[in-house]
């Protein structure tokens, strides 16, 4: 018990002197007493790149060469340690590439999303958080937000604010933060519902826990329902084996149409990488009947995101981001974070091996993109052929104006 206190008391120790150093970012003492902190924690990386940049603002702080120093025997150790260690499959490999597997890292992406959000606050996150994709926050305006800031206006026309959005493209592009700011731009508290949360093994029990989330939206409202991988929990009726699922399908339908037609204040969201396997009903009138296409970021929301990632990190003056975002059209979010934590760790190895500091430059930026595949080419493969053979009814026609402009 005493140990889970002082593991506690050293977390909220660190969060209080991040907050703190981000509130005054050229403050050496600060930043030299978090690494500190951070280096106790185990974090080495982010010690030595703390350490680095109090060296760079003051170039004989003794504080800050004493942590460096520790840092990177800390690291060397650790390199040393684990360069070869064996897989379970007996296969050896080095544990300092770990972070440079192609895959977008779902979790580690939903870390950094809630370390953004706790920062700012749940509440505060709007669109104008979200870098680029302008195309994405004027169609949520004009068919999702705009008609439900001005009711009177809806009423005037005979329109209806019925129905929710259901956003749908390619893995790690953000869809969960767009919700998220939809969410901001209403007011509106923020549940987000995943599968662990809905299904259960027992008969019945699935069903009464969607009820129950559904339920306890109506009573707090403004909220914002989301629902990720919406595939997974509406998939098509006629590919189910089973009636349990099926039932859970007939339920979602069931609480949709409760929410359009007699509760305010309970906006649904979705989120899919398949929209095809959604089941058709979910698509009707009513209920996901608004549809958003999030693309990969553009060059500049790409640069952002790059900067954002290399936020707390020492790089080198001439250091153009700029030019790594021309070269990665296509890339997603995460595959953009899987580039700069790859050139982090090439300059973090580096420094280990000539036992000094070495900024992040351009060689290091070339090195992680060159670690790291584009994962959203695959599914647009997979989307092309939905396009060309399975748009019947025009729903995917802003995925085949993209696949138009897409190299």
């Amino acid at each position: 018990m005493d140990q889970q206190a002082d593991e506690s008391a050293l977390l909220a120790a660190i969060d209080s002197l991040r907050s703190a150093v981000d509130a005054s970012p050229d403050n050496p003492v600060l930043m030299v007493s978090l690494a500190q902190l951070l280096l106790s924690a185990g974090d080495v990386g982010a010690a030595i790149g703390l350490a680095t940049r109090v060296l760079s603002l003051q170039p004989d702080s003794p504080a800050g060469a004493e942590v460096l120093a520790a840092a990177t025997a800390a690291l060397t150790g650790t390199a040393r340690a684990s360069d070869t260690a064996p897989t379970d499959d007996g296969r050896e490999h080095a544990r300092l590439t770990t972070a440079r597997d192609p895959e977008p890292a779902g979790d580690e992406i939903d870390d950094m999303l809630e370390e953004l959000l706790d920062r700012e606050g749940r509440d505060s996150v709007l669109l104008s958080h979200v870098a680029g994709l302008d195309a994405v926050k004027q169609r949520l305006e004009t068919s999702f937000l705009g008609p439900i800031r001005n009711p009177a206006l809806v009423d005037y026309y005979g329109a209806s604010l019925r129905g929710g959005l259901l956003l749908y493209g390619p893995p790690g592009c953000g869809k969960t933060f767009v919700a998220r700011a939809v969410a901001g731009e209403l007011g509106a508290r923020f549940v987000s519902v995943g599968l662990h949360e809905v299904l259960d093994m027992y008969m019945g029990n699935s069903e009464r826990q969607l009820h129950q989330i559904f339920e306890q939206a109506r009573s707090d409202t403004p909220s914002v329902l989301f629902f990720d991988e919406l595939d997974a929990l509406g998939q098509k009726r006629g590919r189910l084996r089973g009636d349990s699922m099926r039932n859970v399908v007939a339920q979602l339908l069931n609480e949709l149409d409760s929410v359009a037609a007699d509760n305010e204040g309970v906006f649904v969201l979705a989120a899919t990488n398949q929209p095809w396997d959604v089941d058709t009903a979910l698509r009707r009138p009513g209920r996901f009947d608004r549809t958003v296409l999030v693309t990969p970021p553009d060059a500049n929301a790409r640069e952002a995101i790059l900067a954002y990632h290399l936020r707390q990190a020492p790089t080198t003056p001439g250091l153009s981001l700029s030019r790594i975002a021309q070269r990665t059209e296509g890339y997603s979010g995460a595959d953009l974070m899987l580039i700069a934590r790859a050139a982090v760790e090439e300059a973090m190895t580096e420094a280990a091996r000539r036992g000094a500091p070495i900024p992040i430059g351009d060689a290091h930026l070339r090195a992680g993109l060159k670690s790291v595949r584009r994962s959203t080419d695959e599914w647009f493969d997979s989307a092309r052929n939905f396009v060309e053979f399975a748009n019947t009814n025009g729903q995917y026609d802003d995925l085949a104006d993209y696949l138009r402009t897409r190299r």
